[in-house]
C-alpha cells in the first residue's frame, strides 16, 4: 500500500531539499560576527548567541529528510548509548589517564562489557560527537564525555531513561486516546498511563530509590552554568531581604520549601556569606536524609552545617512562621493550579504582614520567542505531572487570582531561562 495519499498536498521532493537555503548567508554572517566575542570566553551572552545562531545554520542546512532520520533514528540511539555508557562507568575509565585515547578491547575489560557492544555504542557516540576517534577502534574523552563522569551530569541520563521516557514516547498514544486535551490528573496522565499506576510523580520515584537518588542529583546538574537568583543583577538579596530584616537570636532569614538536597541553600551561603539570621531547608524525609548523608552540595563537601534541616510535606501547616523569606524553586511547576493554591496557603499562613516574602523562582514564559529550554521543560511537565509551565498572566492569575497573594514584581536575569517573582501579603491579612 502506498503510504503517500494521492492528494498530499506537499510533494515528496520538498523532503530532499535543505530546509531553508535563503537564510544561510544572513546566519553566517551572524556567525563571524558574533565569533570573536564568542571565542574570548568570557562573554557568555555571544556564546549562547552563537550557539543559537550555528544551530540556526544547520536546520537551515539540513534537508527534512535527514532532520526526520536524526530525531527517529540518531538521537534514540545516543540516548540509549550514553546511558549505557553511564551505567557502564565508561566515561570516568575513558577520561582516566589525563584523557589518553584507549582502546575499545580495553575499555571493555574494564567495564565488564562484551567488546563488539562497546564497539558499536563508541562508535555512534563519535559520530554524534559526544567522543573524539582516534583509531581504528581507539577513542578519547571530549569535554561533554568527560563531565558525564559527574553525578549532577550523568545521572539524567539513566533517570530519565528508567523512570520517564515512556511517559513521553507514549504522550501520542494517551492523547489520542483522550480527545487530544491537556492532561490536568496528576495521579492519572501520561505518566501513569506509561507504567501503568495511579501514583503521582514523586510517589513513582519512591518506588525507584536509585532512580530517585539520580534525580536529586540531575536537579543539581540543571541548576549548574544558569544565573542564580541571589547573583548580581538578578534579584537584589540586599536592598529586598537584608535591609528590613529584625535580626534575634531565633531570626529565620530564608526557608526553602521543597529544597531538595540543598544546592540552592548552600550555593546562597557561599555567595552571600553576609546574610543574617537562619537558613532553614525542607524536604520530604528521604530527601532530607539524602541531603545529609550525600557530598551533592557545598561544592561536594557535603551539607553546610550552618543550614538547619526540616522534615516537610508543603502540603501540611508550614512549621516556620514569620521568616523573612519563603523560597519555592521550581516546586509550582509541579503542580496543577488547584494543588499550587493548597501548597501556597500553607506558605501564607506562616508570613508576617509587611515583612514576609515568597520568592517564587520559575520560568515565566514569554507571549512569543520562549527558550528552548523552558518549552521542553513544558512538555516534561505535562507528561510527567499533568502540570506545566507558567505565563506571566498564567502566574499572575494563581498567585493573586487563586492565592490571595500581591505580586511586588518579577526579577529575570540577563541570558536567564528562570525568574524571581516576589510576592508578599495583601494589606490586612495574615496577622500571625
Amino acid at each position: 500500500m502506498d503510504t503517500v495519499p494521492a492528494d498530499a498536498p506537499v510533494p515528496l521532493a520538498v523532503a530532499m531539499a535543505p530546509n531553508d537555503l535563503p537564510s544561510v548567508p544572513g546566519l553566517i554572517d551572524a556567525i563571524v560576527g558574533l565569533g570573536p566575542r564568542a571565542a574570548a570566553g568570557d562573554d557568555d551572552e555571544a556564546r549562547l548567541g552563537l550557539v543559537e545562531q550555528a544551530r540556526a545554520l544547520v536546520r537551515a542546512l539540513e534537508t527534512p529528510r535527514e532532520t526526520m532520520i536524526k530525531h527517529c533514528w540518531a538521537q534514540p540511539a545516543a540516548m540509549a548509548a550514553l546511558t549505557t555508557g553511564v551505567d557502564l562507568g565508561l566515561f570516568a575509565r575513558l577520561a582516566a589517564d589525563q584523557g589518553k585515547p584507549k582502546r575499545v578491547e580495553a575499555l571493555a575489560a574494564q567495564v565488564g562489557a562484551e567488546p563488539a557492544l562497546l564497539q558499536r555504542l563508541m562508535r555512534h557516540m563519535a559520530a554524534m560527537g559526544y567522543v573524539a576517534e582516534t583509531g581504528e577502534d581507539e577513542y578519547r574523552p571530549t569535554n561533554f564525555s568527560r563531565a558525564l563522569s559527574h553525578p549532577s551530569i550523568g545521572d539524567g541520563y539513566p533517570c530519565v531513561a528508567y523512570a520517564f521516557h515512556a511517559a513521553v514516547t507514549r504522550f501520542p498514544e494517551w492523547a489520542a486516546q483522550h480527545g487530544y486535551r491537556v492532561p490536568d490528573d496528576g495521579c492519572d496522565g501520561p505518566l501513569q498511563h506509561a507504567y501503568g499506576h495511579k501514583a503521582n510523580m514523586f510517589e513513582h520515584l519512591l518506588a525507584r530509590p536509585v532512580q530517585a537518588a539520580q534525580f536529586n542529583r540531575h536537579m543539581g546538574g540543571y541548576r549548574q552554568g544558569r544565573p542564580s537568583w541571589m547573583d548580581p543583577g538578578f534579584y537584589p538579596v540586599d536592598e529586598r531581604l537584608i535591609a528590613g530584616f529584625e535580626a534575634g537570636p531565633d531570626a529565620v532569614f530564608l526557608v526553602d520549601v521543597g529544597g531538595g538536597v540543598g544546592h540552592d541553600l548552600a550555593e546562597f551561603r557561599r555567595k552571600v556569606p553576609h546574610a543574617p539570621g537562619r537558613l532553614v531547608l525542607e524536604d520530604l524525609g528521604h530527601v532530607i536524609e539524602q541531603a545529609t548523608t550525600t557530598t551533592t552540595t557545598a561544592a561536594d563537601g557535603g551539607l553546610d552545617p550552618a543550614i538547619e534541616t526540616v522534615v516537610y510535606d508543603f502540603r501540611a501547616e508550614q512549621p516556620v512562621t514569620g521568616a523573612r523569606a519563603y523560597f519555592l524553586h521550581s516546586v509550582l511547576h509541579d503542580w496543577p493550579d488547584a494543588e499550587c493554591a493548597t501548597i501556597l496557603a500553607r506558605v501564607k499562613a506562616a508570613m508576617r504582614p509587611g515583612y514576609s516574602r515568597l520568592l517564587v523562582c520559575e520560568n515565566v514564559l514569554p507571549r512569543r520567542r520562549a527558550q528552548w529550554e523552558a518549552t521542553a521543560l513544558d512538555i516534561m511537565m505535562m507528561t510527567l505531572l499533568s502540570s506545566r509551565e507558567r505565563t506571566e498572566a498564567d502566574w499572575v492569575a494563581l498567585l493573586e487570582g487563586r492565592a490571595g497573594l500581591r505580586v511586588n514584581s518579577i526579577y529575570t536575569a540577563k541570558n536567564g531561562v528562570e525568574s524571581i517573582i516576589e510576592c508578599e501579603l495583601r494589606e490586612g491579612e495574615g496577622a500571625l
